[in-house]
């Protein structure tokens, strides 16, 4: 009969690691006597960590004695003491491979259901001294699992673990596990996991997405339930020359490039909302520049439009002002980004500041030669009329829809600017002025702009009530940053790292600017270079695991160490654990 051997609890900490300060709840010590177990976690513990950790999916967290004499023997340790895996029960019997999703145990007076598969992050290679850990325990079909609390009660060591009910389907802890991080998703186990109601939501959800990806893209290589929004339109990596074939002043710091093949041949047709990537080189002895612009124009396989502020000390922006003349040749990589326009027949709301208008005016492109029948508001910030591009292209595609409407706000309006004809009203697009004007509260909302543009309205959106997946945002440069557990630090622009200059491939991050050497003797990974150079990056395990990382390859091509248990999809890259074959850029 299985028995708990060990209850602990431990409350968060805070660390150093790598030089910077880490809170976390992994280290937990055992306690004597018995202890409560309420709805949400063992009394006297707390994870540092809420987003991956703890909550009531996730109330208890349990491991094996047997997986420990397993590591044991692998790490070649024998000082392991209960609770060094972060768990709270200890437990003997009940291997992963044996307990089901679903399965109901009582253990002294509380009862409790298996909810999922532990996820592994950095932070349980911290505790162990293995940076491998989270890879290892994932690899190795040992991850533990979590418990729900369907009844409080009081538990000890020694305690027997009676079986209640078999949870439906029967699917294994360790078959749940490969079947979301292995690189093997067979449909009908997909379907079997998606039928157990105590599956915990986040695991339903990346199960769903894999289902979604096989009907929408059979055969497409990755892994879409674990894939970040960011990375989930993938491209193939590259660069094409296209020609110049028209330039447009659209306001006074604004141009649109009209881009064409100069073959003749088809380009791939791009999403309401993506971008491309621009390789240049203003100086023929000087640096390459890359630089993210979304397209604004028609969705096209002939030409391509981009448009770009020539702001005053941009470098790719002046540039391309004062240099670009039809019929040059620019080197544009595939269009990529997944802020794009959703289907569907709910409200289309279009928020825009300033260049933000961009992406979100080939969305209104994409409605109005479709004859949508969709209710679409175009609301945008401008400076005044100078500054305010793109209004007569707007109106003339406004017209085309039925249900189509706009407002217009300046927030400094010249002299000659008329309100009620150029604009509507002076100030800023904020969330008192979508309430006053009626504006949908069940709409889809797309929101580019500067960023403290989009942090107050996706702030005042979520406080209105909007829920989160309808709230959709893209932003100039480098993305919000995920760094679990890690104490907030000042935010630093992009730089070259500090010490020795590298002498390897070429390494450019194009949403934050910058181009750096690969620093082998410093680096085991392109993310510990970005970190090195505070480009904003997005991490969880640093072991090719749970694919937070995983970003655009807009051109080159890397080498994994350690291979990833799912590689990312074509045209992606995991950077936590690959180093690059050559002059590599990535769209972080």
């Amino acid at each position: 009969m299985a028995r708990l051997i060990s209850v602990s609890v431990g409350l968060p900490r805070d660390i150093e690691w790598r030089g910077r300060t880490v809170h976390t709840g992994i280290w937990k010590e055992p306690v004597q006597g018995r202890r409560r177990v309420k709805r949400l976690n063992v009394e006297g513990d707390g994870q540092g960590d809420l987003d991956g950790h703890g909550g009531e999916q996730r109330a208890v967290f349990v491991y094996q004695i047997e997986s420990y004499r397993y590591w044991e023997e692998r790490l070649g340790c024998r000082d392991f003491t209960h609770g060094q895996f972060g768990e709270n029960f200890t437990i003997e019997g009940l291997a992963d491979d044996e307990v089901c999703i679903g399965d109901w145990y009582r253990i002294g007076t509380a009862l409790f259901e298996v909810t999922q598969p532990r996820v592994t992050c950095y932070r349980v290679g911290i505790r162990m001294n293995e940076p491998q850990m989270a890879a290892l325990l994932t690899s190795s079909g040992r991850p533990g699992f979590y418990l729900r609390v369907l009844e409080e009660g009081e538990v000890g060591a020694g305690d027997p673990i009676l079986p209640v009910t078999r949870g439906p389907e029967c699917m294994t802890v360790a078959e749940v596990n490969a079947l979301l991080y292995s690189s093997h998703h067979p449909r009908d186990q997909l379907e079997r996991a998606l039928r157990i109601p105590a599956l915990s939501p986040g695991w339903r959800w990346s199960f769903e997405e894999l289902v979604r990806s096989q009907d929408a893209h059979p055969g497409a290589t990755g892994n879409a339930g674990l894939v970040p929004a960011a990375a989930a339109r993938t491209a193939g990596p590259g660069f094409r020359p296209l020609r110049v074939s028209r330039i447009d002043r659209e306001c006074v710091d604004v141009i649109s490039l009209s881009l064409e093949p100069m073959d003749g041949g088809r380009l791939t047709t791009p999403l309401a909302g993506q971008f491309v990537v621009l390789r240049l080189r203003p100086r023929p002895d000087g640096p390459l520049l890359f630089r993210s612009y979304s397209l604004s124009g028609p969705l096209s396989d002939k030409q391509y439009r981009v448009s770009v502020k020539v702001e005053p000390n941009g470098a790719a922006g002046s540039y391309l002002n004062s240099s670009a003349r039809t019929g040059d040749v620019l080197e544009v990589s595939e269009p990529r980004g997944g802020f794009t326009l959703q289907p569907g027949d709910r409200a289309v709301v279009l928020l825009s500041a300033g260049i933000g208008a961009t992406p979100v005016l080939a969305m209104l492109h994409g409605l109005a030669e479709n004859g949508s029948l969709r209710e679409v508001w175009w609301l945008h910030s401008a400076r005044n009329g100078n500054s305010h591009s793109f209004a007569t292209e707007v109106q003339q595609l406004l017209g085309m829809l039925t249900r189509g409407r706009s407002h217009i706000w300046y927030s400094r309006p010249d002299a000659d600017d008329r309100e009620g004809q150029d604009y509507d009203a002076t100030g800023r697009l904020g969330i008192k002025a979508l309430q006053e004007l009626r504006v949908p509260r069940d709409g889809d909302f797309y929101l580019c702009g500067p960023s403290s543009f989009l942090g107050d309205l996706m702030m005042g959106l979520t406080a209105w009530g909007v829920p989160p997946d309808r709230i959709h945002s893209e932003v100039f440069s480098g993305g919000p940053s995920l760094t679990p557990g890690v104490g907030s630090t000042p935010m630093r622009a992009p730089h070259q790292p500090t010490g020795t200059t590298g002498a390897g491939p070429l390494v450019s991050f194009a949403r934050s600017g910058i181009t750096v050497r690969w620093r082998s003797s410093h680096d085991q990974s392109l993310l510990e270079l970005a970190e090195a150079c505070d480009v904003p990056v997005r991490w969880s395990c640093r072991t090719g695991v749970c694919h937070n990382c995983e970003s655009g390859l807009i051109s080159g091509s890397v080498a994994y160490r350690p291979d990833p248990l799912d590689p990312p999809a074509e045209g992606n890259v995991l950077i936590c654990c690959s180093w690059p074959q050559g002059d590599v850029v990535i769209d972080i």
